[in-house]
């Protein structure tokens, strides 16, 4: 299949105007086939030849003005349309496409609850050729009309509102132009709750199984999704552009959300089954936000080619934790998205396959979809959140609203933007996104106090990097009362870096702490003595978020070397166990048990980590005993279960069906536990067995995957094997749980003959099976305990001599320089 690039793009989109799809889709055939007509009404502005792409199972007939066109010229996923002449054209096309098992393209899955079965289309960035026939780019925007057979005991969701005509046909209200790639259906015998808010429909859809879990927290997604809508509407001048707002909870969705316009899609573990935190609750919201935003930022205007993907992901990811601070009760969304998000961008701007914000060129399609990463999201809505630190958020809301009142459904660019933004400032804003959105990499600042007369001293930042910086600096002394170990806040500087000379900053204080407040994008180090202060009184820190960026210059100090993986841990299991903010406790606790224990730490030093870990997970649960906290409890317990050492503590939990004082065993617990004991040699296939009968969902079904996957026996392991690349019917959630199962620290021995198997055997899936298999393969599948030289020098030669797909190169690249990162820190000394 060819990819499309970006020169392709633009001599088309110099040729055509597309006015008008309609689209008839029939999904009553079968289980692996679908009935596609397209018809596609366009206009050449001078004589030429083009393209049109599908991806059919069979391409049945194509008609251009209603002279056949031959079908044998597909050429891979290109239609050939030749001699055009100027002037209105219509092409016709009918085909069978392929149901995908993927999450690509037209998605069908059966509930293994009950056996209904659903299908939804996620078309991003190039997949609606595996629909129906499109000039597939995004600034060939065109008004969709939409049409669908499905069986008589389905719903049909689509981007308008849809009418039931009779018989299982639907017919979709037509959308204003919008690009191809967010065209949305969603069938199925859906269970829904509706209502409306200011005259605008809105909908929550999922499972029928899911049914009682989304009706237990509809009030609360709606309440939401309303708060949301109305601050929207304070802040843009465009009212919501579109006829109606669903929101569908669709199973094994591979991204997070899509903002289709009109009808967004989720993935349905957003639906809980299960116990969850306040944060994951917040997550969730945030979520909601996001794909909110996306309605202006990416469905009203929308980038011109994938170059400028931020004008999409990075607004939407900063107005989504910016609007629900503002306007639902979660107030502290932005210690959520600096212990978690940040740590995102700043690895992903580490490695060799970072890239600028705003890239000055992405050549095609596959190369695009490679940047939706860390830096597209959460580093791109650090530098807005910079942005709007150093320009006010008044004129940035002013340069927003020109924007929208320029582009309304039509596309835009980078320097589109910012003329828009520089209308309302007097601001040198060009200057700044050169700055900020052209270049890669994270700055550090670090501070240095010299003493001055009287007790006083003086400040000032050192900056490796080459971008201005407006940040706060908080000046901390100790409370010398009763309580002892808390620090009281005297005063919080305002810095423009580079700064002209130094700070003063009366008495030195006992913690210095740039950046407090977390309002740029950079990495921080400590003075000495501020260092000591971080690792006595950490917890003392009055503000969850000046604590979030504490945690941050620690993780990020481990990782460059800095600070000894142990250190880390005992700065966690002094202060960890006084923490309020769940964000803080749930991101602490993983980085030192997915990267310390398993990665930074030599096997021999990993039983004494476990051990501390572990403590620190009772001391938690105690902490939590009287009930006033089930969030943290809770947190401790999936923790306290990931780090088991001996089976026998929640061997006994799992027998009891609760733990001691709370909370009873959910189904998530249930296979938590389980798969714990499978790694620990502690379980059979009989319990698994005997589990999936108790819970024969989709998640169960997920469970006992990984629990197979993980059961330390040779067979288990060539069975999970051939699963994985052997064969091609996992769908991509049962692959993504039959890898983590897969790897296990514990079972180093037994699998260290699959390490060079892994990279023989990934790249023919990846091929085969397409982007987001090869996402997981090279995400979930990669041997990541594996951390010694010979992974490292069998990773470089698969990439040096092998040939692996886009997808799964960025992948390997990823994780190769994540290893060699383990393996310098291993090798560093570990100072104190």
């Amino acid at each position: 299949m060819s990819v499309l690039t970006r020169d392709e793009a633009q001599t088309r989109a110099e040729l055509l105007d597309v006015h008008r799809y309609t689209i008839e889709l029939d999904l009553t055939g079968g289980d692996d086939t679908f009935d596609s007509h397209t018809r596609i009404a366009f206009s050449a502005r001078t004589d030429g030849d083009t393209f049109v792409e599908i991806k059919p199972a069979e391409l049945r007939s194509v008609t251009l003005d209603g002279h056949p066109l031959d079908p044998r010229d597909l050429d891979g996923n290109r239609l050939p349309l030749k001699n055009l002449t100027a002037g209105e054209h219509e092409l016709r096309v009918h085909a069978a496409m392929r149901y995908s098992r993927t999450g690509e393209g037209m998605h069908r899955f059966t509930d293994p609850t009950d056996g209904a079965t659903y299908v939804y289309t996620q078309l991003f960035l190039d997949d609606v050729q595996r629909v129906f026939a499109a000039f597939d780019q995004p600034d060939l925007k065109a008004v969709f009309e939409l049409s669908v057979r499905a069986p008589q005991e389905w719903t049909v969701l689509a981007n308008g509102i849809t009418e039931h005509t009779g018989d299982g046909h639907w017919r979709a209200a037509a959308t204003p132009p919008i690009s191809t790639y967010l065209v949305a259906v969603a069938a199925g015998p859906w269970h829904s709750v509706r209502t409306e808010h200011r005259g605008l429909p809105f909908g929550l859809h999922c499972r029928r199984s899911l049914a009682p879990y989304l009706d237990a927290d509809a009030d609360e997604l709606l309440d939401i999704t309303r708060a949301c809508y109305d601050r929207y509407h304070e802040k843009f001048d465009e009212p919501y552009p579109f006829d109606s707002y669903d929101q569908a909870f669709v199973p094994e969705f591979n991204a997070g959300a899509m903002e289709n316009p009109g009808l967004v899609t989720f993935r349905d573990e957003f639906v809980y089954r299960s116990a969850v935190t306040d944060t994951e609750r917040q997550t969730r919201a945030m979520v909601v936000a996001h794909e909110m935003a996306h309605m202006w930022f990416g469905d009203l205007v929308t980038l011109k080619w994938w170059d400028d993907i931020w004008l999409n992901e990075s607004f939407a990811e900063y107005m989504g934790y910016q609007t629900l601070t503002e306007a639902t009760r979660f107030t502290d969304t932005w210690t959520d998205f600096g212990v978690t998000r940040k740590a995102w961008g700043y690895d992903a701007d580490q490695r060799p396959s970072t890239h600028p914000v705003a890239p000055e060129a992405v050549d095609d399609t596959a190369s695009a979809l490679l940047n939706f990463d860390g830096i597209s999201y959460a580093k791109g809505a650090g530098a807005l959140r910079q942005l709007v630190a150093w320009l006010g958020e008044k004129d940035f809301l002013a340069g927003i609203n020109t924007h929208f009142a320029r582009h309304r459904f039509a596309n835009a660019t980078l320097a589109d933007f910012i003329d828009s933004l520089a209308g309302a400032t007097e601001r040198d804003v060009h200057a700044w996104a050169d700055a900020w959105l052209r270049t890669t990499g994270v700055d550090t600042l670090t501070p240095h106090i010299a003493p001055g007369d009287h007790g006083t001293c003086a400040l000032t930042v050192d900056r490796a990097g080459g971008r201005p910086h407006r940040i706060a600096v908080g000046l901390y002394d100790r409370d010398l009362g009763d309580d002892g170990g808390q620090l009281v806040l005297r005063e919080r500087l305002h810095l423009d870096l580079p700064q002209d000379g130094a700070h003063p900053v009366g008495k030195r204080p006992a913690l210095l702490l740039l950046n407090d407040g977390d309002l740029t994008y950079a990495k921080i180090r400590f003075d000495p003595e501020s260092f000591e202060t971080v690792r006595k009184d950490l917890s003392g820190l009055p503000a969850p978020l000046s604590r979030a960026v504490v945690w941050n210059a620690l993780r990020d100090a481990v990782r460059d070397g800095e600070l000894a993986p142990g250190a880390y841990l005992e700065t966690a299991r002094a202060h960890l166990p006084l923490e309020t903010d769940l964000a803080i406790v749930q991101g602490v606790l993983a980085f030192a048990a997915t990267h310390i224990t398993d990665r930074y730490l030599t096997p021999e030093e990993r039983p004494a980590a476990l051990a501390t870990l572990s403590e620190l997970c009772r001391d938690l649960i105690r902490r939590t005993e009287d009930g006033d906290n089930p969030g943290l409890r809770l947190i401790a317990v999936r923790h306290r279960i990931g780090v088991a050492a001996h089976p026998d503590t929640i061997a006994a939990w799992l027998a009891d069906g609760t733990v001691p004082g709370g909370p009873e065993l959910d189904p998530e617990l249930r296979w938590r536990v389980l798969a714990r004991l499978a790694v620990l040699g502690a379980t059979d296939e009989a319990a698994i067995a005997a589990e999936l009968e108790r819970d024969p969902s989709a998640t169960g079904q997920e469970g006992a995957a990984r629990c197979r996957a993980a059961l330390p026996d040779p067979e288990a392991k060539a069975r999970a094997w051939e699963a994985m690349f052997g064969s091609d019917e996992l769908s991509n959630y049962l692959f993504a749980a039959t890898a983590r199962g897969f790897w296990q620290p514990e079972q180093a021995d037994l699998v260290r003959a699959y390490v060079p198997r892994y990279y023989a055997d990934a790249i023919p899936v990846a091929e085969r099976r397409g982007p987001a298999i090869a996402a997981a393969v090279g995400r979930d599948a990669f041997p990541a305990h594996a951390v010694d030289a010979d992974t490292l020098r069998l990773g470089e030669e698969c990439l040096r001599d092998a040939a692996p797909t886009p997808a799964l190169r960025r992948a390997l690249v990823d994780q190769l320089d994540d290893l060699a990162r383990a393996l310098r820190v291993r090798e560093s000394g570990r100072p104190a």
